[in-house]
């Protein structure tokens, strides 16, 4: 037997494991399928054990596999708690950092942060992808994920960047139309514009307005699961939206659009979460630091908070 085992294929079988597919795990790799194979057989070769039973539709852990997975975790976290303490001592982040986002605070905010900072640091590699879903960043193998919305759960480390809400709003043209509401139930008659986002339920608005809470179930002809396409909509006049102010407020400036029941807000903070295994990463840190200096630039009048462990 082969004693020898390469750290990159214990990451690689990690990646397989949680991906439950050869394909998978290389799309995430940046690698072949027929290369992910070549070191799962390796591995398989240097340790003894076969570690998948393989079909041609599915890929399951092994026993053996299993005991394997969770010792190859325990030393990946060494090596990566390793060389996160090197870039600690040489001031220098590097390696790997993958981040998750939304569709839109992610192209239009994340983003542009993400190659400003990677302008100032070469050694660190950001891979950034983005979902109209809520993301489970320790099993889907992610380092941050930025988003927006309060409801974290409580074994994630959650730093707030930047305070936020979601207001309502409609193009000039519609309210002539169809009138500018004046309650929060006169929405049930109105074309609204439903938005199937990460963690909200979908259709359905709750807001607060002088510390009570508003909840409207809301329809429309229209409807997406893209923030853009609905502020688009609701500028050509289809409807009323529901969004983040950052995303609204350059409609609102040029009068595409007027915000409409200013009293009614609906809480969005903008948050960095990381798994409990990174609260010392020297990656980590210089990543979540840097965006959050980047979101008070771009909105000084945001206050944020401190980590919430």
């Amino acid at each position: 037997m082969n004693k020898n085992i390469e750290n990159n294929d214990l990451r690689v079988f990690a990646t397989v494991v949680r991906k439950a597919s050869f394909v998978a795990a290389a799309e995430e790799l940046g690698m072949s399928p027929a290369y992910v194979s070549k070191r799962i057989g390796m591995l398989e070769e240097a340790l003894g054990v076969r570690l998948f039973h393989r079909t041609t539709r599915r890929v399951v852990v092994s026993d053996d596999g299993e005991q394997v997975y969770t010792r190859a975790l325990t030393i990946l976290a060494s090596l990566d708690s390793l060389f996160d303490e090197v870039a600690e001592r040489q001031g220098v982040p590097r390696g790997q950092l993958r981040v998750s986002s939304s569709f839109g605070f992610g192209r239009n905010v994340v983003a542009p942060a993400i190659a400003r900072l990677a302008a100032g640091h070469p050694a660190l590699q950001v891979r950034l992808e983005v979902f109209d879903r809520l993301v489970d960043i320790v099993s889907e193998g992610f380092d941050i994920d930025v988003r927006i919305g309060d409801e974290i759960a409580p074994q994630l480390i959650a730093r707030r960047l930047m305070t936020n809400h979601r207001i309502l709003c409609a193009s000039p043209a519609y309210l002539a139309r169809r009138g500018t509401p004046a309650t929060l139930r006169e929405l049930e008659a109105h074309d609204c514009l439903p938005i199937k986002e990460r963690d909200l339920p979908f259709g359905v608005w709750r807001l607060r307005s002088a510390g009570e809470e508003g909840v409207v179930k809301v329809t429309g002809p229209l409807s997406t699961n893209h923030g853009e396409i609905a502020l688009q909509w609701a500028v050509a006049g289809a409807g009323i939206v529901l969004r983040s102010r950052w995303d609204a407020q350059a409609y609102l400036d040029r009068g595409q659009l007027v915000q409409i029941l200013p009293a009614y807000t609906q809480e969005a903070n903008v948050w960095a979460v990381y798994p409990q295994r990174l609260a010392s990463s020297a990656k980590v840190r210089v990543f979540v630091d840097f965006l959050e200096r980047h979101l008070a630039c771009d909105n000084p009048g945001s206050t944020n908070q401190t980590p919430r462990e």
